[in-house]
């Protein structure tokens, strides 16, 4: 944990958490337990935890997340009344007894594959219902999992139900030792998740700043789709000299490269990270900061969403393509999207997305979607997905429901 703090990976003031020491006492009455590794995932969480609250009038809800970026991204998305967030506490005996017998937890809701043995193992002994939500298993998940052999079944078996975000995922869970008959196929619950929030005065800022170009947003990009994304706003500039890429990568470290292939390509270049704005000039734009996609999203029309031009295995996989749609941008993406393959196909089937290949590909995209009407179609229909899709979150919460026991 010393090195962990040293290297900005958790924060001093909330360390004793993760050794099971809490500023908060327990509330009476229900304490519902939610479970998600960081951002995205307990973002997703939040439209469950409101149906728990509305429900429960009386109960309160102790959100867990491992990372110390979701802190500042779950307070700036506002947690509801009688919800709070703590880290998880570290996979040792003492800290996750400490935790449990802290929080007390009616139920446990685990979201998608953030596995603690020892945490699991306590859960179970204490009797506590346990229910996986939003899983799904990929075959590189599945490979690696299967490994585990027996401590993997005994872990499966200790949730029921397993809520499942696609059907190819059911035969991996089962083959890994989970009860057929405690698997159900639910959906994806990041359709069902709030819009991305965004800071009102950062925001106008960033509208006033670019008001009247053209824009379009490179979203949660991997190395490898870093270059195409820069050339390809390169040849764009030749038909829309006042364009604008944003590009936000999903890995900090790549922030160094994009400057210089920019550069190299004579794009001017600023970057959000160090207080640099948008100027007239600025062509691209690096997104570097956390948080703050739901702002991006609002301002570009046009969104690529990233880790989908990369080969599968290589990067690619797909990202969530909700946050985009939610926030009525038109979604670009590459064939690569297995880690999102039934949404990605419910979306191209109402053709609310336009599929590329490659570079050349992305620029007769970008320069197809100046055209407002089609946007809007586009954009309408991934609303309809949505709506249809976010019924599951309702689902969820009954299947939690039902394994409370009566007070």
């Amino acid at each position: 944990m010393a090195q962990r703090l040293q290297k900005g990976k958790e924060r001093a003031d909330r360390l004793p958490e993760k050794f099971g020491e809490y500023a908060n006492s327990r509330p009476k009455g229900n304490v519902f337990w939610f479970h998600a590794l960081s951002v995205g995932e307990s973002l997703a969480l939040i439209p469950v935890i409101e149906q728990a609250l509305d429900d429960f009038p009386g109960a309160h809800v102790v959100i867990t997340t491992s990372t110390v970026t979701s802190i500042d991204a779950l307070d700036r998305a506002g947690l509801p009344d009688r919800a709070l967030h703590v880290l998880l506490p570290a996979d040792t005996g003492q800290a996750t007894r400490r935790f449990l017998e802290h929080w007390q937890p009616s139920v446990a809701v685990f979201a998608e594959l953030d596995f603690w043995p020892r945490l699991l193992f306590e859960t179970h002994k204490r009797g506590i219902p346990m229910v996986l939500v939003n899983a799904r298993m990929a075959e590189r998940n599945f490979k690696s999992r299967r490994r585990l052999g027996s401590m993997m079944r005994a872990i499966l078996r200790y949730f029921d139900p397993l809520l499942l975000q696609d059907d190819e995922s059911a035969p991996r869970f089962q083959d890994l030792g989970a009860k057929p008959e405690s698997i159900q196929i639910v959906g994806p619950l990041k359709a069902a998740a709030r819009p991305l929030p965004a800071d009102h005065a950062e925001l106008e800022a960033v509208r006033f700043s670019t008001k009247g170009r053209p824009i379009w947003f490179a979203a949660a990009t991997h190395p490898a789709e870093e270059t195409e994304m820069l050339s390809a706003h390169a040849v764009l500039l030749r038909s829309l000299p006042s364009a604008l890429l944003i590009i936000a990568p999903r890995y900090l470290e790549s922030v160094g490269e994009i400057l210089e292939g920019a550069k190299r390509l004579g794009l001017r270049v600023a970057q959000r990270s160090v207080g640099e704005g948008i100027e007239d000039t600025c062509n691209v734009y690096v997104a570097d900061t956390f948080g703050e996609m739901g702002i991006w999203y609002r301002i570009a029309p046009i969104s690529f969403v990233g880790h989908s031009l990369a080969e599968e295995g290589a990067g690619g996989g797909g990202k969530n393509p909700y946050e985009a749609a939610a926030l009525g941008s038109a979604i670009i993406v590459g064939p690569s999207v297995s880690d999102f393959s039934d949404t990605y196909q419910l979306l191209g089937r109402s053709e609310a997305t336009i599929l590329v290949h490659d570079k050349e590909a992305l620029v007769a995209a970008v320069l197809s979607l100046q055209d407002e009407e089609l946007r809007v179609r586009m954009t309408d229909a991934a609303s309809g997905v949505i709506a249809e899709q976010g019924k599951v979150g309702s689902v969820t919460w009954q299947a939690i429901k039902a394994r409370l026991k009566p007070e």
